[in-house]
Order: structure tokens, then C-alpha cells, then sequence
């Protein structure tokens, strides 16, 4: 374990130059991780972090094992062997009943085509499931029922003790991707393009069995969903390759919004909303998103969009955020985004208002206020409105952290304790607030000094 202290922004060997993303300098004021720990043990790329606890983390990656780790010291708690590909999905398993004194479990998947459950305090392995025909490509918790989601070439529900409970027929070879669950036992699945519906028919004594139907398909997408969340009860979002980001009602699986982002201006020209997020072909897919009850944060390419629900509208963008793709974005407390790319660089970012100001009648694509999208049929309509008064609001660089050496490709966020990241170069880093521990370390010398009679009190 390695600990640095960054006094600025330093770029990683072997990454390429800064082109024209926002730049800020070594006097980062607004930036408190200032020190850094080096964790290492992986092997390959680490593509996965999940949080235990409010102190422990796990890590997964390409070399099949998983880690577990201290998030406040950076000690290494357990190595855990049981897989023989990679990694391809985690999720902890917390207890459904919050009082209960439980065991913390996490499962994890594997291109093995099987599923581990682990327990974190002991790190054994209580039990492995071997029996899928593909690998499972994500795994889903629903808490409230006590059962678990696998998502593959099938999707299959199961309980604690690891019993099968129910499955649905095969549904493609592309198999499901991601998974959200939805009111009324409902779960959205994204299978290609294709959204399914489908509901859980639980089982209210041991006699009945479970089952799962599949209530509804929407076919809006018109390219593969790479992005699936729950912002809350009511609504849900997917974003997708080509740069479609859809709001869907939770209740109803009906669209609430689509704003779409082709390249092409002769596709869906009868769309009443149609957006080009990007002009640059390559980087119009949606990576990553992101939600607060206000808010939808999109990864689309190199860029961050900020979509507010209420609005419908993107009320603050950059455009080109990262050298390179982002491949994860989070929003932290005070109004502050951090996004993770495959440039090597963690960044974070302020929310703020810009100016009031009265808005001229504008087409219905809301990004022509940010310079690029066309008008559509509703222009004329649209043109009509009275003028409004419109804040607009913008994304300030306050943080540039630079430790890895290759593609960060994700993190998580420990409130005082720090940042975690983790990377394609096998490194895991916690990143800390340097002015934080350097009060522990002078609090740390201060009570040895106390405990060894070292320290006089002169009056």
C-alpha cells in the first residue's frame, strides 16, 4: 500500500496529452483529496467497487477474484478465490430486516457461467450456483421480497438459500444486459433495444410457487439500451447506444420524455423532441446515468448533460468533460458531480446558477439553447409562447484527480472517509482529504504524547 501527497495535478505516464477539456490548475481550492493510498492485489482490470458497509468495500475485476477491503485504513480484510473467469456482475445481499443481526453477503458473477455467494465478515464462501447455460450479466436484489435476479440468456428468481424459485423462457442470445425493479412486483429488463416488463407472481405459502409473466415489450429504443435506473417510485430512465435518453413512467411504462440523439437527420423526423446530443458520431453513446429526485445525469460520450424531470430540459452541459469516454458519473452532496473516464482522470464538478434571464421563443429541441440540435414540426407552436424568464446553469471543474494510468472505470463515494477508484491498470486508490488527515495524524501524536507522559501543559 502506497500513500502519496498530490500538490497538483500530475498526468499519468503513457496518457495522452490534454486537448480541449476544460483545464484547471495545481491550486485546486475547492478540491479536498489532496492524498492518496495505492491498493494492490488485482491481477487485470478492476471494473467493479460495491460498498459493504459504512467502512468496507469490495473490488472485482478481469482476474476473478474479489477483495475486500477497509475503506478508512486501506487495509486488504479478504482475498476471495472461487471463480475461474472474470468478474461480470456484483450486488450486495443485505437482510430484510434491518434490525436483524445478519450476515453481509455479496454475490458475484462470473463469464464461469456461475454465481458465488460470499460472507463478508468470515470471507467464505457459502455457496455457488452452477447451473446457468450462459454467463449472468447482472444481478439485482429486491430487498422487500427476500429474493434475488439473475439476467442472462434467461432471467431467474431466487431465494436465500439459493433455491431456484422461478424462470422465464430463453429470451435471446444477447440476453439481458440490466435490471431495474419497478412498483406492483414489477421488474424492467433491458434485453438489446427491447424493454421488458415483467411481474412477479410471489408465492404466500409453501404449497404455492413463484412465477414470473411478462406483462409488456417497448420498442422505442431503436439501438441497444446500455443504461438502465430508477430515479424513484414513479419514473425510471434508460439511455442507449446511439444516444436515446427515454423518462418512463414506473406505473404505466409509458414515456414521460424522449429526447433522442441520432446522427443521422433523416431518421424520425416525426419526432416531436429529437436532439443530437453530439455531432461527433462515436460519441454519442449514453455510458452512465445517474439521479437525484431533481435531476438525470448523463454520460454521453466525452460530455455530462444535466436533464432536469420537472423541466424537461437539460439545464447545464460540458460537452467534452473528458478526453475520452466517460464510463461512470455520480452526484455528490453540495450540488457537486464526480465522472470517471477512460482519459485515466476522476473530476469533479459544481452545479451552479448562471444567470436569470428572459428567454426568446425557442424550437421544442431544448438543446438549440446549448447550440447544436434543429427545430422540428412544433417550432411554429413553440414560437408562439410567451417569453419566460429561464435560469441557466453550467459545470464548473473544481477538482482534477490524477493518479491512474489507465481507464478509471469506476468509484465510489465514502463521505469523510474519502473516494475509492478503480482502474484498468489493477490499481485500486483511495483518494483522501489531505487537511482531514493531517487533523487525525496531529490528534494521533497528540494522545501518544498524552498516554507516554511526553506531554507538559507549561501555564
Amino acid at each position: 500500500m502506497l500513500r502519496w501527497l498530490i500538490g497538483g495535478s500530475r498526468e499519468p505516464q503513457g496518457l495522452a496529452e490534454k486537448s480541449s477539456v476544460q483545464t484547471i490548475g495545481e491550486e485546486q481550492i475547492q478540491n479536498p483529496y489532496t492524498e492518496l493510498l495505492v491498493l494492490r492485489g488485482h491481477q487485470d482490470i478492476v471494473r467493479f467497487l460495491v460498498q459493504i458497509d459504512e467502512y468496507r468495500f469490495a473490488s472485482a475485476g478481469d482476474d476473478g477474484i474479489i477483495f475486500l477491503w477497509n475503506a478508512q485504513t486501506g487495509e486488504k480484510l479478504f482475498e476471495l478465490h472461487g471463480h475461474t473467469h472474470k468478474i461480470t456482475a456484483v450486488t450486495t445481499f443485505p437482510s430484510p430486516n434491518a434490525c436483524e443481526d445478519e450476515k453481509h453477503l455479496i454475490l458475484t458473477a462470473s463469464a464461469d457461467r456461475t454465481v458465488i455467494v460470499w460472507d463478508c465478515n468470515s470471507g467464505r464462501q457459502i455457496q455457488k450456483v452452477t447451473s446457468f447455460h450462459s454467463t449472468v450479466k447482472c444481478l439485482t436484489v429486491l430487498q422487500r421480497l427476500d429474493v434475488w435476479l439473475s439476467g442472462g440468456s434467461d432471467l431467474c428468481v431466487w431465494n436465500r438459500k439459493l433455491d431456484l424459485l422461478c424462470k422465464t423462457s430463453h429470451l435471446t442470445e444477447a440476453g439481458v444486459s440490466a435490471l431495474v425493479e419497478l412498483p406492483k412486483t414489477c421488474i424492467a429488463a433491458a434485453v438489446g433495444k427491447e424493454l421488458i416488463i415483467f411481474r412477479l407472481i410471489a408465492s404466500t405459502s409453501e404449497l404455492e410457487s413463484w412465477g414470473v409473466i411478462e406483462v409488456k415489450r417497448l420498442v422505442d429504443h431503436q439501438d441497444n439500451i446500455l443504461s438502465l435506473i430508477n430515479v424513484n417510485d414513479l419514473t425510471f430512465v434508460t439511455g442507449s447506444h446511439v444516444g436515446e435518453l427515454i423518462v418512463w413512467d414506473a406505473l404505466d411504462w409509458t414515456k414521460q420524455a424522449s429526447e433522442c440523439g441520432f446522427w443521422d437527420s433523416s431518421l424520425h423526423t416525426d419526432l416531436q423532441q429529437e436532439i443530437k446530443l453530439t455531432q461527433n458520431q462515436k460519441e454519442i453513446s449514453i455510458q452512465c446515468l445517474a439521479s437525484d429526485e431533481e435531476c438525470v445525469f448523463v454520460a454521453v460520450g466525452k460530455g455530462i448533460y444535466v436533464y432536469n424531470l420537472q423541466m424537461k430540459r437539460v439545464i447545464a452541459c460540458q460537452r467534452t468533460a473528458h478526453d475520452s469516454s466517460v464510463l461512470h458519473i455520480a452526484k455528490l452532496p453540495n450540488r457537486q458531480l464526480l465522472s470517471c473516464s477512460e482519459d485515466g482522470s476522476l473530476r469533479i464538478w459544481e452545479l451552479r446558477e448562471k444567470q436569470q434571464l428572459s428567454a426568446d421563443p425557442v424550437p421544442t429541441g431544448f438543446f438549440n439553447m446549448w447550440g447544436f440540435g434543429r427545430a422540428n414540426k412544433q417550432a411554429n407552436q413553440t414560437a408562439k409562447k410567451t417569453q419566460e424568464s429561464m435560469t441557466l446553469y453550467s459545470l464548473e471543474l473544481i477538482g482534477d484527480l490524477i493518479g491512474h494510468s489507465s481507464a478509471v472505470q469506476m468509484f465510489l463515494f465514502f463521505g469523510e472517509l474519502g473516494l475509492v477508484t478503480c482502474s484498468a491498470d489493477h490499481l485500486i486508490i483511495l483518494w483522501k482529504d489531505g487537511e482531514r488527515e493531517s487533523q487525525l495524524r496531529s490528534l494521533t501524536l497528540f494522545q501518544k504524547l498524552e498516554q507516554n507522559g511526553d506531554l507538559q501543559l507549561r501555564f
